[in-house]
């Protein structure tokens, strides 16, 4: 049987006894990391007195998932299979949906535990009250598809969740306040671990409070909902928008009597 076992995101308490009892048995792990796996299992050996499994290791990853189901998928139903990612619920923005994937495929039976997720911990402390959120994982790095996914956070009506490297949070929060300064975020550093820390305030005075900061960790970003009725922009305004050529042509096109291809072409141009 193949399960799906979350991990702590931070603090190694926070790990189930469901989970525990689990891995005590597990032929076979299939990890994200197989080091980090390993190391978490010697953390639960000497702490909680877990007896450390006889089970062969394997990393899974976006990589080699496509060889790793070949070579395991045979055997998910006869022996005693566990996938675990470095840190959270697996699965989410992590390879494991490739197991899950396979397993609706061929009829294979799985499940997953509830555990730890810095998704719904960051939205649960971020104290915004809509009920409703989305999650958006990783942005794109850099370029046309890093400003339309964020562009898209920003404007689709409903608080939004992002990871964000530490070497990227001061960029984002520049990004966010040159959209709109007022918009309130919520930031979550190190959730469950010795430095965890809370940040809440505008766009503008988180960039001004952490501009001169050393940014280190993992963060997750929660966006605030906009407040109040969305503007409508009159085509001038749509015109000097920062926003790269595609979701700009299809703005201006709903302006004008011109299609979105041909202010595509135009927007190229300039």
């Amino acid at each position: 049987m193949l399960t799906f076992i979350p991990t702590p995101i931070g603090n190694p308490q926070d790990i189930t006894l469901r989970a525990i009892k689990l891995f005590e048995k597990t032929q076979i792990f299939l990890c994200e990391d197989t080091r980090n796996t390993k190391h978490l299992l010697r953390l639960l050996e000497e702490r909680f007195g877990m007896c450390y499994p006889d089970a062969e290791f394997y990393s899974f990853n976006e990589h080699n998932g496509m060889e790793r189901l070949v070579q395991f998928g045979p055997v998910l139903s006869s022996k005693e299979v566990v996938y675990v990612s470095d840190a959270g619920m697996p699965v989410i923005s992590d390879p494991g949906q490739l197991l899950v994937a396979y397993c609706q495929q061929e009829e294979i039976d799985y499940d997953v535990l509830p555990g730890a997720s810095a998704v719904t911990t960051a939205y649960a402390a971020s104290g915004f009250e809509e009920g409703k959120f989305l999650f958006f994982g990783f942005l794109p790095h850099k370029g046309n598809p890093r400003s339309s996914a964020l562009s898209e956070a920003m404007h689709n009506g409903y608080a939004t969740v992002l990871y964000e490297a530490p070497h990227r949070l001061e960029k984002l929060l520049k990004e966010i306040a040159a959209i709109d300064e007022d918009r309130e975020l919520f930031l979550a550093k190190e959730i469950s671990k010795k430095f965890q820390r809370y940040y809440k305030g505008t766009a503008r005075s988180l960039n001004e409070q952490l501009e001169d900061s050393i940014i280190r960790g993992e963060w997750v970003v929660v966006i605030g909902a906009k407040k109040g009725k969305e503007k409508s922009l009159s085509f001038d305004e749509v015109l000097a928008l920062d926003l790269p050529p595609k979701p700009k042509a299809k703005l201006l096109a709903k302006l004008s009597d011109r299609g979105i291809k041909e202010w595509y072409e135009i927007l190229l141009k300039k």
